[in-house]
């Protein structure tokens, strides 16, 4: 592994360490607007808890997304963490990075609040995404080209596999990496020629109007998307009103998911897609409790005659979780999200447990910044990983003008980042204004 951590230690020595830790709490009112609004989610606010890591000449910026009250408790988590980063030199962070995710996710008394689960994980997270933004800018890379110009070596040492060896083992990731090597030149060159496909959710929100569901779908159909996600779960007639809306917009000729965001029971979700099923839906993402690793095993068994796959993931706590839904065959669809498990450390070891059970990996993007940054791990995922052709990024409109790096979409396709680092950072000005509850924004509502 020397080509990687050589370049490192030609730019550091150990007297660049982490010199500050700073968090805050971001929120936008997007809950006025019905903006996210699902069957179980009906007025969120799209919100951040925000980390800022300086070490040296270099600053990284990371936050794990959330949905407005309760971001205080994650911001709480970041602060407990600090003291473990403070201090700690940027290379043995980088060069042993298995070693200090597993240092932060197994601290004795914060893993006591959930072991890798909970507000703490997300907490984690926010702090390993900070950390990749910062490494990215020392090497003058993306993170997905960080990653995808490492050895199979090199990217295995980022992952701890403790609770994954039953699964999947370092050898074998080793080599399932090794195999793709000649590939990712390709890989790469196609990615810059064509992007990466991507599905819209921003249309089909369940607050929006009829006229906005039409409106909202024409519009995407002129930006080139051809794949489009429905909210479902509040009321079965209604769903089937909202999803012929849908289908007499986009025809027959697009796809359609659909998203019950965890509303129904088990038996009632197999119930109630067969009636859904005249609309040809993809899959159904999230029709259960996203714990529930049997009842979706059972869900996706029985909507295999109807050829509707069941999608999940954005909600599931960490790999160990994802292990037992790709052993039980209880997911068709792998959804990683860039800040609901401990950060990119353990989306690559989903990502690579995906790879092996053969299921496509479709990322969650809906909320602030997570289209921005996600695209990174379904980048690498594509050059260096994946076993499947059916992966796909979801796409919202939403708060992309607060970010430093927004991402681009074009015809309906992703395109590969160019910046260096996560494309994780939120604009000052943004920060200034939308923070909890000082903030310009916020002011108005508090005095």
């Amino acid at each position: 592994m020397a080509g990687l951590f050589q370049s490192l230690r030609d730019k550091l020595d150990r007297s660049v360490v982490v010199e500050s830790v700073e968090m805050c709490d971001i929120r936008f009112p997007t809950s006025l607007e019905a903006h996210g609004s699902d069957a179980m989610h009906s007025d969120p606010d799209y919100s951040a808890a925000y980390v800022i890591v300086t070490g040296g000449e270099w600053t990284g910026h990371g936050f794990s997304f959330t949905l407005g009250r309760g971001t205080q408790v994650v911001v709480e988590g970041i602060k407990a963490l600090a003291p473990l980063v403070k201090g700690v030199p940027l290379l043995d962070i980088f060069c042993n990075f298995s070693t200090f995710w597993r240092k932060l996710t197994s601290e004795s008394q914060l893993r006591w609040l959930g072991p890798e689960t909970g507000a703490i994980h997300l907490s984690v997270a926010a702090v390993i995404n900070a950390l990749w933004d910062l490494w990215g800018k020392v090497e003058d890379k993306p993170v997905w080209k960080l990653l995808s110009d490492m050895s199979p070596e090199e990217i295995i040492s980022l992952v701890d596999f403790r609770y994954l060896s039953n699964v999947i083992t370092k050898e074998e990731a080793v080599s399932m990496l090794q195999s793709k090597i000649a590939g990712r030149a390709e890989q790469e060159k196609q990615l810059q020629s064509s992007g990466f496909p991507a599905y819209t959710t921003s249309a089909a929100w369940l607050g929006y109007s009829e006229e906005q569901l039409k409106t909202l779908c024409n519009a995407a159909l002129k930006d080139g998307f051809r794949s489009f996600k429905i909210k479902v779960g509040q009321d079965l007639s209604d769903d089937v009103r909202r999803c012929k809306i849908v289908r007499d917009v986009i025809g027959w000729n697009c796809d359609l998911m659909m998203d019950a965001n965890q509303r129904w029971e088990v038996d009632e979700a197999v119930h109630n897609m067969q009636q859904l099923a005249e609309f040809k839906p993809v899959w159904i993402e999230e029709p259960t409790s996203p714990d529930d690793v049997l009842g979706n095993a059972q869900i996706t068994e029985q909507l295999k005659p109807l050829a509707i796959g069941v999608a999940s993931g954005e909600s599931a706590n960490n790999r160990v979780m994802f292990k037992q839904f790709l052993q039980a065959g209880a997911m068709d669809f792998c959804q990683i999200d860039a800040t609901r498990v401990g950060g990119v450390n353990e989306n690559i070891a989903i990502i690579l447990m995906a790879a092996k059970h053969g299921v496509p990996v479709c990322p969650h993007a809906g909320g602030v910044g997570l289209c921005e940054m996600v695209q990174h791990l379904a980048m690498f995922n594509h050059i260096c990983v994946a076993s499947s052709n059916k992966q796909i990024i979801e796409y919202v409109t939403h708060l992309h003008e607060h970010m430093v790096d927004p991402v681009t979409v074009t015809n309906g396709n992703y395109q590969l980042p160019s910046k260096p680092g996560y494309s994780s950072e939120i604009k000052k000005e943004s920060r200034d204004m939308y923070r909890y509850p000082d903030g310009t924004f916020w002011k108005k509502f508090n005095n």
